[in-house]
């Protein structure tokens, strides 16, 4: 097993570098082809006692227009040397931008993004990160906004045992096989550790049935498991976290909202997630 096909997904209007660094890092580490793909949405026309003129609407175009151009012309400077093959891929359109980079996906093995600028606030450039993982059927590597040089070497599985979380270290193998230390990591209640142990135990047997070695790790749960795996993390000074994502609610909660989010998408680590 290995990602063939990368996607990377660029957000108009500024710098994608870091973004650009990591998918051609693992380009060359798997041989892949990418694709780049961009999206956004046009002036939205407010029907109302508020006029806007023509001229407006197609200086909005032309902007659109010239940033597509600028994301395509800086994926091609940062990967023509680095990737088996190069396509683009972009639109402009109405609907949620996530449906497009979800459909897209079929195309590829592993979806790379970052968190964009104007997350939750601008739909119109911005695509809404939960709503991808969700819909995409693929892995998506979200890389944090300050990401430079990540190296992608030391890797912590977050281990709940769910459907979601099994999907996402079958989906994190071909990294887990490049790494040079994986820990697979659950906090659990006081009551549960020794289950959490042997579910841990089993998850590194399987791992090393694939050639990959894996340290167990268990931690007693205090009511802020995003706290603790933050911690966790940290101590095995991870580069990535692999996690499944559970559902809308749960998934905002884990991966999204507060503490959480901060832990898993804001902070100088990337973030592995399958649904």
């Amino acid at each position: 097993m290995t990602y063939g096909t990368l996607m990377v997904h660029l957000e108009l209007g500024r710098s994608n570098a870091g973004l650009l660094q990591i998918a051609g890092d693992l380009a060359e580490r798997f041989h892949a082809g990418v694709i780049g793909i961009a999206a956004c949405q046009p002036m939205q026309l407010v029907y109302g006692d508020s006029f806007i003129s023509g001229d407006i609407y197609e200086q909005d175009r032309q902007e659109l227009d010239k940033e597509m151009k600028a994301a395509e012309a800086e994926f091609r400077r940062a990967l023509q040397m680095r990737a088996v093959t190069l396509e683009w891929r972009s639109t402009v359109m109405f609907t949620l931008l996530s449906d497009y980079l979800a459909r897209e996906s079929r195309s590829a093995d592993l979806v790379i993004t970052g968190i964009a600028s104007g997350d939750l606030f601008d739909s119109s450039r911005s695509v809404n990160t939960g709503d991808l993982v969700m819909r995409a059927g693929r892995p998506v590597l979200v890389v944090p906004a300050a990401a430079g040089k990540v190296k992608l070497d030391r890797v912590v599985v977050g281990w709940k045992d769910t459907r979601e979380a099994r999907r996402a270290v079958s989906d994190a193998l071909p990294l887990l096989k490049g790494a040079s230390h994986v820990a697979v990591v659950e906090i659990a209640v006081e009551e549960e550790l020794a289950a959490a142990r042997t579910q841990i135990e089993d998850v590194a047997g399987w791992l090393n049935r694939h050639g990959i070695k894996a340290e167990c790790l268990t931690s007693p749960s205090t009511g802020d498991d995003a706290t603790a795996l933050y911690a966790m993390a940290q101590d095995q000074g991870a580069d990535v976290i692999v996690a499944g994502a559970y559902g809308h609610s749960r998934l905002r909660e884990w991966a999204l909202g507060g503490v959480t989010r901060d832990l898993l998408l804001r902070a100088n680590w990337c973030s592995l997630l399958s649904h």
